[in-house]
């Protein structure tokens, strides 16, 4: 089968799109064939070799963290699987990914996909829409009529942020620029951060920021006044502490994702409804993940991509 891989870290330039061994499922894994998965900053990150020591992956290592496709083997010991279902998942960061035309993947990670959108779009949906959750319900506790400052809502994750927070029913404020209008348009509020002041602009104290910007920790820590006593800030620039107010009992929460299948499985659910739009800017064959790479390198990178393989 074809895959790309990195045999060493370093820049785009290390990855390769080579022949690999198609694998064999073990105990409790599914084997999928490929229909997509999707560019995340992370993987640049673990490429680059900067998260060795969270993310300690065995080389030559194939990237591609969100997986979308059709279970074609099964390992010993599943039920409630069978070969011909359409799935999707977020895998373990730690082994080999989906930017492969086959991919192994342990059988909890797995929810049905949805109906109601292309089977390689479907892969936009898990890492980033997890982490949209998990820091809105899990982390910062949302709920209805609460008032939520969502800072760089204008990408993937902002766009599943600001419908996760709107549906829930609370006051949406988002940051994003104007080319990032349609990912924020269910928003209460929209500021153009590249022309305004956010801590400026909010007048009024928010119960929740979610931080998904590369801010300077100056700039983190000035969102933390915006914020009512008690309540919360979750960032997810993890290289960056999230700062708090103890005195005021404002909360710093760093968030780490983690994948969940009964969580995807409500997502998807959202999805199916029509409640949950699942936007993907590019589809872009396999053979070209390199070159994506380093469009992303260079920042050209703009919304949800998917890597899609050649048919076998």
């Amino acid at each position: 089968m074809k895959a790309v891989r990195f045999h060493e870290y370093g820049d785009p330039g290390v990855l390769r799109y080579e022949d690999v061994a198609q694998p064999v499922p073990g105990p409790g894994q599914v084997r999928i064939r490929v229909a997509a998965t999707s560019f995340n900053s992370v993987d640049g990150n673990i490429r680059g070799g900067f998260m060795q020591g969270p993310i300690p992956v065995e080389l030559p290592h194939t990237p591609g963290l969100d997986v979308a496709g059709t279970i074609d083997a099964l390992g010993a010991g599943l039920d409630g699987l069978a070969v011909g279902d359409e799935v999707i998942g977020f895998l373990p960061m730690d082994k080999p990914g989906a930017a492969a035309e086959y991919v192994l993947a342990p059988a909890e990670v797995l929810a049905a996909a949805p109906k109601s959108v292309p089977p390689a779009d479907a892969a936009a949906l898990p890492l980033v829409a997890l982490t949209a959750y998990q820091a809105l319900f899990d982390h910062a506790g949302l709920t209805a009529g609460q008032r939520v400052l969502i800072n760089g809502a204008g990408g993937a994750v902002g766009g599943y942020a600001v419908q996760l927070a709107h549906n829930a029913g609370a006051h949406v404020i988002a940051t994003a620029s104007p080319r990032s209008a349609d990912a924020v348009k269910l928003a209460d509020e929209v500021l153009d951060h590249t022309t305004t002041s956010v801590t400026d602009a909010v007048t009024d104290p928010v119960d929740v920021v979610l931080n998904l910007a590369p801010v300077t920790p100056e700039q983190l820590a000035a969102l933390v006044t915006l914020i009512r006593p008690g309540g919360v800030l979750v960032n997810t620039t993890v290289w960056m502490p999230a700062p708090g107010d103890e005195a005021r009992g404002v909360r710093g929460i760093d968030l780490f994702v983690r994948s969940d299948a009964g969580q995807l499985a409500k997502l998807v659910a959202q999805v199916d409804r029509g409640e949950l739009r699942v936007d993907v800017a590019e589809r872009v064959p396999l053979a070209e993940l390199p070159a994506l790479h380093a469009r992303a390198a260079e920042g050209a990178v703009h919304g949800k991509v998917v890597i899609v393989p050649s048919a076998s």
